[in-house]
């Protein structure tokens, strides 16, 4: 493992199921993990007495001041507010790498084109990643998730993805702030890239999750009260040249943000355009 990395398990009011932590265990993970948890958590003793000095404790309200929450709402049971306290959190713990991570992923694939395989050495392919942020310009890079595969997987599906949701690893040396109280990953990632901060999905990697709004606590009940409308209309305050809403789903259908990449990204302009 690399010497300054760290896992952060962001969690609030599931101290008895934060099913991440024993995941990570069992594909191999030998370096630190911290349960991140805020200020007003009513269970944070029971996480205490379960995970002992691996918890830590942040001050949501003061968080919560520092970025744009799109909002004038007072609801804080999102987990933004922890994704934007883990870079100083990593500061103070004497990290310069971490991941983020939600808590209640159930396993970790390698994915190929004609299947997966679960990993076995988990702390290489962090390695991989973190090495990956090193040596280029991105600001954090994800594991893809089971939707990225919707549809099959050939030999027309990109490797890579502009896009970071769920899993990011980060560096204290490219701090950047997720934006909006709900949807912060597609918010950050859809606005951030418009003003030139890259964010990528690694496609050849997947994290299985428990289904949403399945697992009580955490963001579960929040997305339950105002459900995935509102959620997409925060990435449409933060980049309404590039992202509407549509319906999506077969069966039974439901709203979802829809992203216009043509319009989202600066271009890369080829050099033989360079005027002297």
């Amino acid at each position: 493992m690399i010497k300054d990395f760290c896992a952060f398990i962001l969690t609030h009011g599931r101290p008895d199921n934060v099913i991440t932590y024993d995941t990570l265990l069992r594909h191999g993970y030998t370096g630190p993990v911290y349960i991140v948890i805020d200020n007003e958590d009513k269970t944070a003793d029971r996480y205490r007495k379960r995970f002992g000095d691996k918890v830590v404790v942040f001050d949501k309200l003061s968080v919560s001041k520092t970025f744009d929450e799109a909002d004038n709402f007072s609801d804080r049971r999102a987990i933004v507010y922890a994704r934007n306290a883990c870079f100083d959190i990593a500061k103070e713990l004497g990290y310069k790498y971490f991941i983020q991570l939600d808590d209640d992923y159930t396993s970790f694939l390698h994915r190929y084109i004609d299947g997966s395989a679960q990993i076995k050495n988990i702390n290489v392919i962090f390695r991989c990643f973190i090495d990956f942020l090193i040596n280029s310009r991105i600001h954090s890079v994800a594991f893809a998730q089971g939707g990225d595969f919707i549809g099959g997987v050939d030999e027309k599906t990109p490797r890579v993805k502009r896009k970071a949701m769920n899993s990011f690893f980060c560096s204290t040396d490219k701090p950047f702030q997720f934006a909006g109280r709900i949807n912060e990953d597609v918010n950050t990632y859809t606005y951030k890239a418009s003003i030139g901060y890259l964010f990528l999905s690694i496609m050849n990697v997947q994290l299985n999750q428990v289904q949403t709004q399945s697992n009580k606590g955490g963001m579960t009940d929040i997305y339950l009260d105002r459900g995935t409308y509102i959620k997409s209309f925060y990435t449409i305050l933060f980049s309404p040249s590039c992202v509407s809403i549509k319906t999506m789903g077969r069966t039974v259908r439901r709203l979802h943000h829809s992203i216009k990449w043509e319009n989202a990204v600066p271009k890369i302009i080829d050099q033989k355009y360079k005027k002297y």
